[in-house]
């Protein structure tokens, strides 16, 4: 049977890196702390899951052997381009089988949202995951027999994002959603979601 694949996409916490909105609000070692809490709680939440094989998608490339302290699971940089560029390529480079691509900036993430995803596409071409903001937490794909033409012009960071996505594709793709869920970009929805989410 052919497994399905899990890739956590993520920046290797560093300060002053990343998360640059959030800094803003809460202050670069605040951000750094919630960047490292999470992926420690997906790693926890979703890597143990036999449901899937949990890669992580690693940006800087360099950052990779660093990322192992992690945990034992596969580990891949994102490589050069833009967000669209590297997310594809995780999921163009993962091994056969569907493929399901998820952020660690999204708290009430659990694997049941994973595993909803991947029954969806048992139907679907893709999968998305839409965010209150406008852009989307997961993508997932069939990948049967190929991937389907992926992103294209897309307005990243914006409100616009996920109907960009949604407009390159073929019309013959079929496109199941997700839950919809919030991730954290800023210090308003960090003040809004930390106190349930354990970070």
């Amino acid at each position: 049977m052919i497994a399905r694949q899990l890739v956590l996409f993520v920046r290797l916490p560093r300060l002053g890196t990343g998360k640059r909105r959030l800094a803003r609000d809460i202050g670069a070692l605040g951000a750094l702390a919630f960047e490292r809490r999470m992926i420690v709680l997906m790693v926890r939440r979703l890597g143990r899951d036999r449901r899937w094989r949990l890669r992580l998608a690693i940006t800087p490339d360099r950052s990779c052997r660093e990322a192992r302290r992690f945990g034992r699971y596969a580990i891949c940089g994102q490589g050069a381009g833009d967000l669209g560029d590297r997310m594809r390529r995780a999921l163009v480079t993962s091994p056969p089988g569907p493929v399901v691509l998820v952020g660690a900036d999204i708290p009430a993430l659990a694997a049941a949202h994973v595993a909803a995803a991947f029954r969806m596409l048992g139907s679907h071409d893709l999968v998305v995951g839409p965010s209150r903001d406008g852009g989307f937490w997961l993508v997932g794909a069939r990948r049967c027999p190929r991937l389907p033409p992926l992103f294209g012009p897309v307005r990243w960071s914006t409100r616009h994002a996920l109907a960009d996505v949604l407009a390159n594709l073929p019309p013959a793709v079929r496109v199941g959603f997700a839950a919809t869920l919030e991730d954290v970009d800023d210090g308003a929805a960090w003040q809004r979601l930390r106190p349930h989410r354990g970070f």
